[in-house]
């Protein structure tokens, strides 16, 4: 089986930070924390004296290390391009290996590598919500109704589809002969919580004719497991994917969540030179389609009158790559909706993984800034590319009192094709082969 790198493997990027401070002014969790020991430089340090046996792995250092949001401003940003996150992620399998992993991030962890148990309990969730979880007003979500451990009961979490994605579909769905084989990456947000954003990726693929494979055996990205500690489980689901997502020769393989295409991309390319190869061929869906002219066949739909305003924010899993441009070329081309400017629309929205779940608190002080920008702005939608920060800004909103609804771009794109000739291409030819 596949495996990362342990921290000893970072000694000589370690001695390539210079203590110079830099990551301070960017790091979000340092702005409201205000402690050296969760910036990247004090994490460093930290690092260091680990390994030198300056310092023991106690309660302390393990709180402090989790004080990380993976966001990757401190290495976009460092004179040096010391990879912090990377180095964090090495600690953390440490942590995992000599202390074990916490209670929730085994349940994570356990869940994850079954698909079977996380159908099972996905369908339990749903037959039992009306029991366990209230509804928001607005259909925003729900939140807890009982207490429960990690999760806060104001806390707001997507409904469980009525059915996952992957259930829903063929895996085969044929468009025209001449068009590329495109592999769709789910997840397991789309997949089990968020079907409408997978229906949306379906709906653009299809009116561009491609030919499209949703392979049934895929599973998690790894990137929630990578996160809470367990290395071995992360290369394990790693490997899965690679399997599932090469056994047919697929032109593209696409994904439409940003942590996801983070993980496959990024994360799990050192895992040897399959990884690498698999993570050449994956891309942003809003890249993907900007490639194939897409926002250009959008720009010739008859525009509409007193299009509705929509912001947009930034995921940092396409930020810092530098991917932030695909997805606003497409809202500006949608007939429909008039992009509009928010502050603080590159920020941070607070999720981090795991990093809400253990410290919520200062998530929701993240997410305050965001509702701050989205209040100012006329945004009525707030559109994004990341399930994950669909889930954490609709908290922010509900938390505020405010009205706004967080869909995908994806979903936005999927009712400006409907009802036109360009969303009913190829809609007939869609069948198993």
């Amino acid at each position: 089986m596949s495996k990362h790198k342990d921290i000893e493997a970072y000694r000589k990027q370690l001695r390539e930070c210079v203590k110079c401070g830099t990551c301070r002014a960017h790091c979000p969790v340092f702005k409201q924390v205000q402690s050296e020991a969760v910036v990247a430089r004090g994490k460093i340090s930290l690092a260091e004296a680990l390994m030198n046996d300056e310092i023991e792995l106690d309660r302390r250092l393990i709180s402090d290390i989790s004080q990380c949001l993976a966001c990757g401003r401190c290495v976009r940003k460092c004179p040096n391009q010391v990879p912090t996150d990377e180095i964090i992620l090495a600690l953390r399998r440490r942590i995992g290996r000599e202390k074990g992993l916490t209670l929730f991030g085994r349940g994570v962890s356990t869940v994850l590598q079954r698909p079977w148990l996380m159908n099972l309990l996905t369908r339990l969730g749903r037959m039992f919500s009306w029991l366990v979880f209230r509804k928001v007003p607005q259909n925003s979500g729900l939140r807890l109704r009982f207490p429960s451990p990690y999760i806060s009961r104001d806390r707001t979490i997507p409904e469980i589809a009525p059915r996952a994605f992957r259930q829903s579909h063929p895996e085969f769905i044929a468009g025209d002969e001449d068009k590329p084989l495109v592999t769709f990456f789910t997840g397991c947000m789309i997949n089990h919580m968020l079907p409408e954003i997978g229906d949306g990726v379906l709906a653009a693929l299809q009116s561009l004719g491609m030919n499209i494979l949703i392979p049934k055996d895929q599973g998690c990205c790894g990137l929630p497991a990578l996160c809470a500690g367990d290395g071995k489980g992360a290369a394990c689901l790693a490997d899965r994917n690679l399997e599932a997502l090469t056994a047919h020769k697929a032109d593209f393989i696409v994904t439409a969540c940003a942590s996801c295409h983070s993980g496959l991309t990024k994360h799990f390319r050192d895992l040897g030179p399959d990884h690498a190869a698999l993570a050449d061929k994956v891309m942003d869906i809003h890249e993907f389609l900007v490639d194939q002219g897409f926002d250009e066949k959008l720009l010739q739909l008859p525009r509409q009158e007193n299009p509705q305003p929509v912001g947009y924010h930034v995921p940092c899993h396409l930020r810092e790559p530098g991917l932030k441009e695909a997805p606003r070329k497409l809202l500006s081309a949608l007939p429909s909706i008039r992009l509009v400017d928010m502050k603080h629309a590159g920020a941070c929205c607070g999720l981090g993984g795991t990093f809400s779940v253990y410290h919520y608190d200062i998530s929701k002080k993240l997410g305050a800034l965001k509702a701050e920008g989205i209040r100012d702005s006329e945004a009525e939608i707030v559109a994004t590319a990341c399930p994950g920060c669909i889930m954490q800004l609709q908290d922010t909103i509900n938390h505020a009192g405010m009205s706004q609804q967080v869909c995908h771009v994806l979903e936005l794109v999927a009712a400006d094709l409907k009802n036109t000739d360009l969303g009913q291409a190829n809609r007939t030819d869609a069948k198993l082969r």
